[in-house]
């Protein structure tokens, strides 16, 4: 395999091929424009399996020594040796004493000098072992180590217990930077561990972990896994894509990194969030990682703390907005598009709320786009109410649901449920509506951030709450007679009530079945409230959705023993068995990674020009259909991530079907079983075998 496009695209390649010399067994010929490379009869074979990796010195000589080298000039000193000499050799050209010769040109250039890092050679030795994709670690064999220059490299042993070590770590932190290092010397290894230890290692690569991450990110930073792309390439948007070495992209998460989990503005480190997510599309979902791309806009930060921290790795700047913040956007969009076609699903993350509507708003017509903070959490809590009704009983439409927060989550989940509840009773969606309830609150100050942006829909049962150094002024429940002042997301839920201040009162008022929280402020879902839900339900149905572990409006243990152990609960970040009166109460975990996986594959496999909120009912009624009776009677509402690939098959297969029945599939014909098929998509981290 051959890798020159991007030194073919930069003009670094010369206009005329090298010669193929057999005295000095060159092994390619490039040209500029085309990339094209050839091989010598005598070397095909010996590069048929290669790898070709590039770097090399501005003097046009060959690579590093010790490695299969790919000459480009006379081999030094008048010699027809086929491989650059040993590394001790001297050379007349080298003004380093005893040291290889200065094939780079940084020995002898001096401080204004430019230096050209280019080359190509065979991925052998050293090279094969930093190479992520390719590197298998100590699993090379026996006759893998001969034919590829590894004998002395690996130590003799020919395995590893990987997961024994990251065990030895005691904070979650440090298992999730061996984990990214990991990930970035054997993609394969890192890949099949998550696959294996799902469980385990779920809320370590993801949430609640890399919310920590992303605040750290700046110290922790070691090389970039995506690409960056701040006002500073505005007008350059095009170029800076083609930079990426992988042309057959199928997956891009992007973030602006203004609404991180619950932890507010972080910039340019909620890089972490898309590195994340695409982790998951691969391990859980099947994408192949070489499809995936995460991309952070940097448009800078109101974060006080980041922009006066030395390592803070964005733009040092207030962010950006309105116009200009419209057009960096346009003009990516426009790019992704140009650049990698109709089909590339564009999911949106951690937007702020007055961006994260409008963004999804203006671009759903035009681009395969989804947003997963208002459609994936929706589809994995309907699919989680879904489920309950087998415990409590009843339908949708005859249960009556409480928000506490009226962001981009807590909309999104109740357009959802008023979309499924129509469908099932025919009624007009205005009327389904009035079976919802949301609960609001709006910012007063922030000594923290600064103002935050309406994305914050905080509630609570006292007038005023400082909270992690905010203060938020109480608005309470949204009702017809505050709909002149709302968000436009939020009139379609002012309904004819008398004004309710507090949670409590609303859940009094109220009196709902159903409790969901994704405020993204812990402790508001407290013994009083949650007491109030048991006094006139027998069953209630708790949901604290708000990421991570410590802004959950409330743990297992607060919901099962202020309920007496009848609440029926999930969270968003995963908690313990909880033992109370002798039982034990196994939680559910209302993580959106049951469902973007899923539903990405499937869109890739059906070839699908747009996301259809029909697709999003049908990846939760997929998702509920994996609830077992076994899981009921432990109290759960959703499947055992154990089985996440089974599941994910099962959801890219229902969207699939969505998509060609609403024909907007382009991948003809239609498989026959789209189980089998989309598991036959997925990605095996399976080490592959080296001629």
């Amino acid at each position: 395999m051959f890798s020159l496009n991007a030194f073919s695209r930069s003009g670094l390649l010369s206009s005329s091929p090298y010669s193929c010399c057999e005295e000095s067994k060159s092994l390619f010929a490039v040209s500029r424009g085309g990339g094209t490379s050839s091989l010598c009869p005598s070397q095909r074979n010996a590069a048929s399996s290669a790898v070709v990796l590039c770097s090399a010195g501005s003097n046009g000589r060959g690579v590093v020594a010790g490695e299969r080298t790919v000459t480009n000039s006379k081999p030094a000193m008048g010699s027809t040796a086929t491989e650059s000499a040993p590394a001790l050799e001297t050379y007349p050209e080298s003004n380093v004493c005893g040291a290889a010769e200065d094939v780079y040109g940084d020995d002898s250039a001096i401080a204004e000098q430019l230096v050209t890092p280019w080359a190509v050679s065979v991925a052998s030795g050293y090279s094969l072992l930093r190479d992520p994709r390719h590197n298998k670690g100590l699993a090379f064999n026996e006759k893998e180590r001969d034919a590829h220059y590894l004998r002395g490299l690996l130590p003799p042993a020919c395995e590893k217990k990987i997961m024994h070590n990251l065990r030895q770590y005691q904070v979650p932190l440090q298992r999730y930077m061996a984990m990214m290092d990991l990930q970035e010397r054997n993609e394969r290894l890192f890949y099949k561990l998550l696959m294996d230890n799902v469980e385990e290692l779920l809320p370590i690569v993801y949430t609640p972990t890399v919310g920590e991450a992303c605040q750290k990110y700046g110290s922790i930073f070691k090389r970039p896994q995506g690409l960056y792309i701040s006002l500073k390439e505005k007008g350059k948007i095009l170029e800076v894509l083609r930079n990426w070495p992988e042309r057959n992209i199928q997956v891009i998460v992007v973030t602006d990194g203004e609404r991180i989990l619950g932890l507010g503005d972080l910039g340019c480190q909620g890089m972490g969030i898309p590195v994340g997510k695409l982790a998951l599309y691969t391990a859980l979902g099947g994408v192949r990682p070489s499809a995936c791309l995460p991309v952070t806009i940097d448009v800078g930060t109101n974060n006080e703390e980041l922009l006066n921290d030395e390592f803070y790795i964005g733009l040092r700047q207030r962010r950006a907005t309105g116009q200009e913040y419209a057009e960096l956007m346009d003009e990516f969009m426009s790019a992704v598009k140009q650049t990698y076609g109709e089909k590339v699903l564009i999911q949106f993350e951690d937007f702020a709320n007055h961006n994260a509507f409008e963004l999804l708003s203006k671009y759903r017509s035009t681009h395969l786009v989804f947003n997963d903070d208002i459609q994936g959490t929706a589809s994995v809590v309907l699919a989680g109410l879904v489920a309950a009704l087998k415990l409590v009983g009843g339908t949708l439409a005859e249960h009556t649901f409480l928000f506490l927060g009226a962001g981009e989550a807590g909309t999104g989940i109740a357009e959802l449920i008023a979309l499924e509840m129509s469908k099932q009773t025919k009624a007009p969606l205005e009327e389904s509506r009035k079976k919802i309830w949301l609960v609001d609150s709006k910012v007063c100050v922030n000594h923290k951030f600064g103002a935050l942006n309406t994305h914050t829909m905080y509630s609570f049962s006292a007038t005023l709450c400082i909270h992690s150094h905010m203060a938020y002024l109480m608005q309470g429940l949204i009702v017809g007679s505050r709909k002149e002042s709302l968000q436009h997301f939020k009139k379609p839920w002012a309904h004819e009530h008398e004004p309710v201040k507090g949670l409590l009162d609303a859940v009094k008022a109220i009196k709902p079945t159903v409790l969901i929280g994704s405020s993204g402020v812990g402790k508001t879902f407290t013994k009083e409230v949650v007491e109030a839900m048991a006094s006139f339900n027998e069953k209630p149905v708790i949901l604290a959705l708000s990421n991570p572990t410590s802004q959950s409006e409330c743990t297992a243990e607060e919901a099962y023993v202020w309920s007496k152990g009848r609440a029926i609960y999930a969270s968003g970040s995963p908690f313990g068995p909880v033992e109370y009166n002798g039982k034990t109460f196994v939680s559910g975990q209302a993580n959106n990674a049951y469902i973007f996986p899923g539903l990405g594959l499937g869109l890739v496999i059906s070839g699908a020009i747009r996301v259809h909120e029909d697709m999003l009912l049908a990846a939760s009624e997929a998702l509920a259909e994996q609830v077992t009776q076994e899981n009921f009677e432990k109290g759960l509402i959703y499947p055992p991530f154990s089985n996440i690939r089974k599941i994910s098959a099962h959801i890219a297969a229902n969207v699939a079907a969505k998509a060609y029945e609403l024909g907007l599939a382009t991948r003809l014909p239609r498989p026959a079983n789209l189980v089998k098929y989309a598991e036959s998509c997925m990605y095996s981290p399976n080490y592959r075998s080296y001629r």
